[in-house]
């Protein structure tokens, strides 16, 4: 009942005529090739029986994810950049909010999971059927899921207790955490300090789980007499590896104090990365430095034409 501002204004970046066409053709080339690769992913995936593992298993769920993850974020930004009308909705903006969070989230549970699987899968092969069952992997999915959703909603309440009296301006492409923060006119102390904490437990305990795996990873991959074997098995992780340095690396520091983090100009561009450029990029890693899925892809869609 204290919230006087009913909706926002997403300032978005500052372009001219010409560019903001150029800017829209980028995005909306970029938007459609994520879906359509991360499609193509979990077509592959579905339609060879090579890839009913629990590696790939993971690695369709984190597409499915992405799909929706680039969609909570891009059709409005696309939108925005040609319109004059930036404005979102006050639950227009607290929706958008709880599914990035929602979706931010379940990703650093399912890299920290996949970084699980991998570990398993090199430095204790003879027990990996047995560990890995498709049972298990629903479990552990489901629990992505459910860390999600339960620290979104933990957030949401927090924020949505905030008041936005005078200021309806966001300096920002989408409704984050950081400006709805900042332009708050009621006292967002306990908001930020239960963000704050969220943060560290959703991104350092999986990031700890990812490092204490790859460390045990590379001290069984250096027990491996042939250098040939050790490149192979060092092979079937070296994506993941990739994947997670990009979306941690891009995402660490904006949303580990993300009040802090909005007073820099230069946290929009960042932002760009982990919600544009990584989830580009995730398909096409996956893709090119994996041999079986590159070999299922061409032998899928080969077999269809």
């Amino acid at each position: 009942n204290e919230t006087k501002v009913t909706y926002f204004i997403l300032l978005g970046f500052s372009t001219t005529a010409e560019q903001q066409l150029l800017l829209f053709s980028a995005l909306l080339l970029v938007y459609l090739l994520t879906v359509l690769e991360n499609f193509l992913i979990i077509v592959t995936i579905r339609n060879n029986h090579s890839l009913q593992k629990p590696m790939y298993f993971f690695l369709g769920n984190l597409s499915f994810l992405e799909i929706w993850y680039v969609s909570v974020i891009e059709p409005k930004m696309m939108i925005d950049v040609l319109s004059p009308d930036k404005r979102i909705s006050l639950q227009g903006c607290m929706t958008q909010l709880h599914f990035f969070v929602t979706f931010v989230c379940t990703e650093y549970v399912l890299l920290a999971v996949m970084a699980y699987d991998r570990f398993v899968a090199i430095c204790k092969p003879l027990r990996y059927p047995l560990i890995m069952s498709h049972r298990f992997c629903a479990q552990l999915i489901a629990a992505c899921w459910m860390c999600g959703l339960t620290t979104s909603s933990i957030k949401l309440s927090f924020i949505a207790r905030l008041s936005f009296c005078d200021v309806d301006r966001i300096n920002h492409y989408f409704c984050d955490i950081s400006p709805l923060l900042n332009i708050s006119c009621s006292d967002s102390s306990s908001a930020e300090l239960v963000d704050f904490i969220l943060a560290l437990l959703v991104i350092m305990v999986p990031l700890c789980t990812v490092v204490a795996s790859y460390i045990c990873i590379l001290f069984a991959v250096l027990k491996i007499p042939s250098s040939q074997g050790r490149q192979k098995a060092f092979s079937t992780c070296s994506s993941h590896l990739t994947v997670v340095v990009l979306f941690y690396s891009t995402t660490l520091f904006t949303y580990a104090h993300p009040k802090l983090m909005y007073t820099y100009r230069a946290n929009k561009l960042v932002s760009v990365l982990y919600t544009v450029v990584v989830p580009l990029l995730n398909p096409l890693i996956y893709c090119l430095r994996n041999k079986e899925v590159r070999s299922a892809m061409r032998k899928t869609f080969t077999c269809r034409r």
